[in-house]
């Protein structure tokens, strides 16, 4: 098999890539101390520092104009951090591509964002119990007459760099003999990859994703399904009977800190009071 590589510096410079930001419009809701950021930022002496998304609907959403947050996860992190005696929360944004290095450097001391619990990610991080089940699957544009999975051999499938729809694809087109695939782990550096019988590119944000589908540049984009209801529309739907993997959203802290355990225990407060289901049913 023939599987050839170019750096993500290359592909960006090739595409004149950059992020793009979003802005959110008409929401409710609400956070006690809210940081717009990307990275290390100054955040109030004492203050829980959780990386969360600023671009998945439903789930973390930064509203530009107001510096607010919202979403699933913003609700849960706020919940916890009242049941955990915390003062204060500030809310930093986190990438898929960044917020493992943000964690292990301390720059932030827990992750909630659409962080799935993996068996590649507790050699680094503890996880609390799981507040959501999801499923990765594949979106593509009506028009391209693409409906099952086979008729996406000799095309290009997109994911988002950092995440681990990538790895798991390879795995799945392998288990169901679509390609013979590779052994090796794909990360956010293999963002053009060439495959027996499929491509791989990957973006640096999900906005650029769903711009690659909407251009043809990619015949379907894979990622989860929480996150695929903040880019679908009437021009788009899923792969019929496609699914990639099924996986659930913790929080993640460093090993052994000593916020591991009181993370832990308040989030399964939080599942057998009923917390979780309610706040899953308002956002959901």
């Amino acid at each position: 098999m023939n599987v050839t590589r170019r750096s993500f510096a290359t592909l960006a410079l090739a595409a004149g890539l950059a992020p793009i930001g979003s802005a959110l419009s008409g929401c409710t809701g609400g956070t006690r101390n809210e940081s717009g950021s990307t990275g290390t930022v100054a955040t109030p002496a004492g203050a829980l520092r959780a990386g969360v998304r600023a671009d998945v609907m439903g789930f973390g959403y930064l509203n530009e104009e107001t510096g607010k947050y919202y979403g699933l996860e913003i609700d849960i992190v706020n919940e916890l951090a009242e049941r955990m005696g915390e003062d204060s929360v500030a809310f930093i944004t986190v990438t898929p591509d960044d917020r493992k290095e943000m964690l292990l450097e301390g720059d932030i001391d827990l992750i909630c964002a659409c962080y799935s619990i993996a068996d590649t990610r507790l050699e680094n991080f503890d996880f609390s119990p799981a507040y959501y089940t999801d499923h990765i699957i594949a979106v593509v544009q009506n028009s391209s007459m693409i409906t099952t999975i086979d008729d996406m051999r000799g095309r290009t499938f997109g994911t988002m760099a950092g995440a681990n729809a990538a790895p798991l694809l390879n795995t799945k087109l392998m288990e169901i003999g679509f390609s013979k695939g590779t052994d090796e782990i794909l990360g956010g550096g293999d963002v053009d990859v060439q495959f027996d019988t499929w491509h791989l590119l990957q973006f640096p944000s999900y906005q650029e994703l769903s711009d690659a589908l909407e251009e043809g540049v990619v015949d379907a984009m894979v990622l989860d399904g929480a996150i695929a209801k903040t880019y679908m529309d009437d021009k788009r739907a899923y792969i019929e009977n496609f699914e990639v993997a099924e996986q659930s959203f913790g929080i993640a802290t460093q090993k052994g800190s000593d916020l591991s355990e009181p993370v832990a225990t308040a989030m399964q407060n939080m599942l057998d009071d009923g917390t979780i289901a309610t706040l899953v049913d308002k956002w959901d």
